[in-house]
């Protein structure tokens, strides 16, 4: 092949990997739809999660019915996926640490008891999937039945029935104290 037909080819197989993805955070695409059991989930936002300086992982959320209020993410009870890809190495104790504790900023004592099966359950599944290394990639799921399931790298580790487990989560990035304000601004940005 000539190097000028290499180029374009080159050229046209980056522009079709650029169209696939409807955004880039820290060099990780997020598609415009996700497919969950009953269809197509669209990309509410998307954005990064740094702590200090440090960029920690790229994040999206996708929803059935996008929106740019954070209540009305919260209260809905449709299916919802939460796609985390890591930028940074983590043991899987840092990450599960960090989600304990983002629950903890927003949930009273009493909610965080009620939850506590759940979130048990939940954070010995991240802590049995190992190291959190760069590119790792972790999917929550909110299936239609309002349960909670745990991807890690496409392998399903946890299905969890409790209904309140997957808001108490979300309300981590988005809710009244986020772990991060900038990615909440970004994932409540309807991205088209």
């Amino acid at each position: 092949m000539k190097p000028f037909a290499r180029t374009l080819l080159a050229a046209a197989l980056m522009s079709a990997s650029i169209a696939h993805a409807a955004i880039e955070v820290a060099g990780i695409g997020f598609k415009s739809q996700e497919a969950l059991e009953n269809g197509a989930l669209e990309l509410n936002g998307a954005g990064l999660r740094t702590r200090l300086t440090f960029k920690v992982y790229a994040m999206g959320l996708y929803v059935r019915t996008p929106a740019t209020d954070a209540t009305a993410l919260l209260q809905d009870t449709g299916e919802k996926r939460i796609r985390i890809v890591m930028i940074r190495d983590l043991e899987a104790k840092q990450f599960a640490d960090a989600l304990r504790a983002g629950l903890e900023r927003n949930h009273d004592a009493a909610t965080l008891a009620t939850l506590k099966p759940s979130t048990d359950a939940l954070l010995a599944a991240v802590l049995g999937g190992g190291e959190a290394k760069s590119g790792t990639e972790l999917i929550l799921d909110q299936l239609a039945d309002g349960s909670t399931r745990l991807l890690i790298n496409g392998q399903v580790r946890s299905d969890i029935a409790d209904p309140a487990l997957y808001p108490a989560l979300l309300r981590i990035w988005i809710g009244e104290r986020p772990a991060d304000s900038d990615l909440k601004e970004d994932l409540l940005k309807r991205k088209k």
